[in-house]
């Protein structure tokens, strides 16, 4: 059962096409259904070990854009000239940090992702997990006003539970359109979904 959870197709396709993480699936349907980044945008990642979304993220910016990193952990895998990862606390790093990274002069984001996500055993997410993710996500939201341009978007993952319609409400009054998504590359039996908003209001 474990292998065949691991070494699903989207495992398998992720080695043959030279993604570092199956999870590469999943913004690259998120983006394709919900145009969340486009050509040239600036893309902060965070949570974004082992780097397979900085890898799409990349691709979809082209060399014209750019793209920051952040996790707990060291990001051993190299990206190039337009990628710069930093090691950190989504929850207690510093805006500034974030958009002075690999420029001159700081600049805010076109567009923010997550993929936080708090450490589960079987994946799946159970209520614990729950608020766990949840609190990523407000430390997302939390980082957002001082990261992103108005207008800009934001995907965060988060586990399905009974805080999942407030934490979607609070987005909801900072961006105009908000929706969840689950993408096809989610496991079955984990309860993730993310949230997709578009359309920053910068108060």
């Amino acid at each position: 059962m474990a292998r065949r959870t691991l070494h699903d197709r989207y495992y398998k396709q992720a080695k043959a096409e030279g993604y570092v993480a199956r999870s590469a699936y999943k913004l690259l349907e998120i983006n394709q259904k919900k145009r969340l980044i486009r050509k040239g945008d600036r893309v902060l990642d965070l949570g974004c070990a082992p780097g397979a979304w900085v890898q799409v993220a990349l691709e979809i910016v082209g060399p014209g854009g750019s793209v920051v990193g952040l996790d707990l952990q060291r990001v051993r895998h190299g990206f190039g000239e337009n990628a710069v990862t930093i090691e950190g606390d989504a929850e207690q790093i510093e805006a500034s940090r974030l958009t002075g990274a690999g420029v001159a002069e700081p600049r805010l984001f076109d567009c923010v992702l997550s993929d936080m996500a708090p450490s589960t055993g079987g994946g799946a997410g159970g209520s614990g997990d729950h608020f766990l993710s949840v609190r990523l996500c407000e430390a997302v939201l939390g980082l957002t006003p001082g990261v992103l341009k108005p207008g800009g978007n934001v995907a965060m993952k988060v586990f399905e539970g009974e805080a999942y319609k407030g934490l979607l409400d609070r987005t909801a009054g900072m961006f105009e359109k908000v929706k969840g998504f689950k993408p096809s590359a989610s496991r079955d039996a984990s309860r993730e979904i993310y949230i997709v908003a578009h359309g920053f209001r910068k108060s």
